[in-house]
């Protein structure tokens, strides 16, 4: 990632410009672009200095503020929707995308699972997906034949 130019440099350009020089003769004697120039007079005149501002750092989660009303209501209803979730947001003021929310729920460790109301055998599975494969590899002009399945041996 780029560094940033010193403050000596900024205030130097800065005050090229400022004491009447043009920005691109300031630009070209301190080899600095003209944008950066530019910026660097903008600063001085909006705020009195040519520092630069803090570069990357962590950003707090926009949902921070909702963290308990989100965490009550999926204690209360676990199986809500993400855009269930993002209707009642949006009826408490807050509109966020959807890919905030999941990144807030990731963070919280929280995951919406699909889980099926009986567990189904894997063998039947195994066995459907083998009758698949053989239907789709037979010769053509062949009529299909007739499957059978062996049950599997448990040991």
């Amino acid at each position: 990632m780029a560094r940033s130019y010193s403050n000596d440099l900024r205030e130097r350009v800065a005050a090229l410009v400022l004491g009447g020089s043009t920005v691109r003769a300031a630009a070209a004697q301190m080899q600095v672009s003209v944008a950066s120039a530019v910026r660097f007079a903008q600063a001085v005149r909006a705020t009195g200095s040519a520092a630069a501002k803090p570069m990357g750092g962590k950003r707090p989660y926009l949902l921070a503020g909702q963290r308990d009303f989100l965490l009550a209501r999926l204690a209360e209803k676990p199986d809500l929707t993400l855009h269930a979730l993002l209707d009642e947001l949006r009826e408490r003021g807050v509109v966020v995308s959807c890919d905030t929310l999941w990144r807030f729920l990731r963070k919280e460790k929280i995951s919406f699972k699909k889980r099926m109301a009986r567990p189904v055998c894997k063998q039947f599975y195994r066995e459907r997906r083998l009758i698949s494969l053989l239907q789709r590899i037979r010769p053509r002009g062949e009529p299909p034949a007739k499957m059978e399945i062996r049950a599997s041996r448990s040991s």
